[in-house]
């Protein structure tokens, strides 16, 4: 499945829409709640930290509402590691991770993890790769026995790897290239990022795919796919001594594997304004717009990413966000105009814009009521009505998301993962409160700048049997059997 939000919301929430939207059977994100507890009470979770002598790092998370936990493997390995001519090896060597080891032959993995009652999955995305079971807590030893297994013993089966590879293939046909937002978003993305590796697709090129081997897979499971490369996050009805001590047990024997240092590949400095023009059948034509932005992992200011998270927010948090009141319903330029920033990206990464202009009205009068709003911003500051509603929503939004004990393990496997502290997930709230009006300005003003913007416009041609469905660049995965 390859799904892209182009609306952020909280720490990682367009990681969040990307599975909800388009695996919800899967991931199940809900954690129970309990009845004495009030939809706007914090959830006060304890928090453990561990690391095994072969360096594997080890989150637990108390959470005791209900006896359910969440086991999730993150290894640090994704599209953005990648080099010229095996792009989507991640994503495909995600899929074989589910097709058997010398233990267990392919499809007994999920098979067992649905007979003790739980629901399982995986998903890639540019920074990461992550597998992950929810479980009655009693079950937490199945799901260790069976990743320490895939971590050590994975069998690439060629026949097994040619059909799983058509399978990726005709992913990437199904949701880019017959998909013509997604395909939009694929050059647009190519063309903003020069030299970082944000350029290529997660899920790969097709000509890399066409070409890809076993060999290919085998040297990236050997090279990424090692203790002292993962982190393993748990989070529900446990305690933390026990699940160290079963760690210690399932994964513990695993060899550390070899250090792989990663080389920077950082985003040359851009000198002025980007524009391309995608040609394909469409029902509608489509704007894409993005400035160069830091994020927490790269800002020299620390306070900057919250101010661009809060200015995000003020451009399309909810219907009475600027670019809704504005654009949609007040001018009726856009059928649909949006906003979001990537907060917890490990490299540079954009402040994205897109819009869908309505009838009667062009992508050119939405890129300039765009770069009205934005002119806007620059020269007067937000209202403190809308800078209290966006915090509001923000902590609303962060108690809601804190519910589910698969979102807590989310947020933390994702921000250690990134190279970030996932105790940053903790300050997250107060950090947006601290944010001023003054400084969404002064973000504005610095960052969304001509020499710092790429433009991509889809303009349509005729249909033939086209979707024109609606998908851009998040996290990778889907069910496997």
């Amino acid at each position: 499945m390859t799904d892209n939000s182009i609306k952020t919301n909280g720490l990682i929430i367009g990681l969040v829409a990307t599975v909800i939207i388009g695996a919800i059977a899967l991931y199940q994100w809900q954690g129970p709640v309990s009845g004495k507890k009030t939809p706007f009470q914090p959830v006060k979770s304890k928090v453990s930290e561990f690391s095994l002598d072969n360096g594997m790092k080890i989150i637990v998370r108390e959470d005791h509402r209900a006896p359910v936990v969440v086991s999730q493997i993150w290894y640090k390995v994704g599209a953005s590691y990648e080099h010229n001519g095996i792009t989507g090896v991640s994503h495909v060597l995600e899929h074989m991770m589910f097709k058997g080891t010398q233990t267990h032959p392919p499809g007994e993995f999920s098979k067992i993890i649905s007979e003790n009652g739980g629901r399982e999955n995986a998903f890639t995305g540019r920074d990461y790769t992550a597998y992950f079971q929810q479980l009655e807590k009693s079950r937490l030893a199945v799901s260790f026995e069976l990743e320490a297994d895939r971590m050590r013993n994975l069998v690439l089966p060629p026949e097994e790897f040619a059909k799983e590879i058509k399978v990726v293939m005709e992913e990437r046909r199904l949701r880019t290239e017959d998909n013509p937002q997604s395909l939009t978003y694929e050059h647009f993305a190519a063309t903003a990022f020069q030299t970082s590796p944000y350029h290529n697709p997660i899920i790969g090129w097709m000509n890399d795919l066409e070409n890809m081997n076993v060999q290919d897979l085998q040297d990236w499971y050997k090279k990424w796919y090692a203790p002292s490369n993962a982190t393993l996050v748990v989070v529900g009805d446990v305690k933390p001594n026990e699940v160290y001590l079963m760690a210690q047990k399932y994964f513990g024997t695993i060899p550390r594997g070899k250090k792989t240092m990663l080389k920077p590949r950082l985003e040359i400095e851009q000198n002025g304004i980007r524009r391309i023009v995608v040609k394909q059948p469409a029902k509608l034509p489509y704007l894409l717009m993005g400035y160069q932005v830091p994020v927490m992992k790269t800002a020299k200011e620390d306070w900057e990413p919250y101010a661009l998270e809060v200015l995000a927010e003020i451009l399309d948090g909810d219907n009475s966000a600027r670019l809704a009141t504005n654009l949609v319903r007040g001018q009726q330029l856009a059928a649909s105009a949006g906003a979001s920033y990537d907060i917890a990206a490990r490299l540079q990464s954009l402040f994205l814009f897109s819009g869908v202009p309505s009838q009667g009205n062009t992508v050119q009068d939405i890129e300039q009521a765009l770069q009205t709003e934005i002119e806007h911003i620059k020269n007067k500051p937000i209202t403190q009505e809308e800078l209290e509603r966006v915090k509001a929503q923000v902590v609303a939004s962060d108690v809601y998301e804190k519910d589910s004990v698969f979102y807590q393990a989310m947020q933390i496997g994702m921000l250690e993962t990134v190279g970030l502290d996932w105790k940053l997930m903790d300050e997250y709230v107060e950090r947006i409160r601290a944010v001023t009006a003054e400084q969404v300005q002064q973000v504005a003003k610095k960052y969304l700048i001509e020499d710092h913007l790429t433009v991509a416009v889809l303009e349509p041609l005729p249909l033939e049997n086209n979707s024109g469905m609606k998908s851009t660049g998040g996290p990778t995965g889907g069910t496997h059997h």
